[in-house]
């Protein structure tokens, strides 16, 4: 089971892409609910650029969409704006 917690608020999940899709579900200023997981990130990862570096704001082309939601998860706990677990 994974968990990522954010604003006071826990997400569960068996995938990342789960958790993922949570966020989007309740972004509030997002309004482009349901389209592709790139352009959800792509927003959300803009809405962080206070906090991310701009080295880490780019999407690699290479991954899929299970990949990329796992590493932005990680991203957002290794800078703070989140925590992120993995339990078996």
């Amino acid at each position: 089971m994974l968990t990522f917690r954010t604003n006071n608020k826990k997400y569960l999940g068996s995938t990342a892409l789960e958790i993922v899709r949570a966020l989007e579900a309740d972004a509030e200023n997002y309004r482009h609910r349901g389209q592709s997981l790139r352009q959800f990130l792509v927003w959300s990862l803009q809405s962080l650029s206070d906090r991310l570096p701009p080295r880490d704001l780019d999407l690699s082309d290479r991954l899929d969409d299970d990949e990329l939601a796992l590493s932005y998860l990680y991203l957002r706990d290794e800078y703070g704006a989140g925590k992120f677990e993995a339990t078996p």
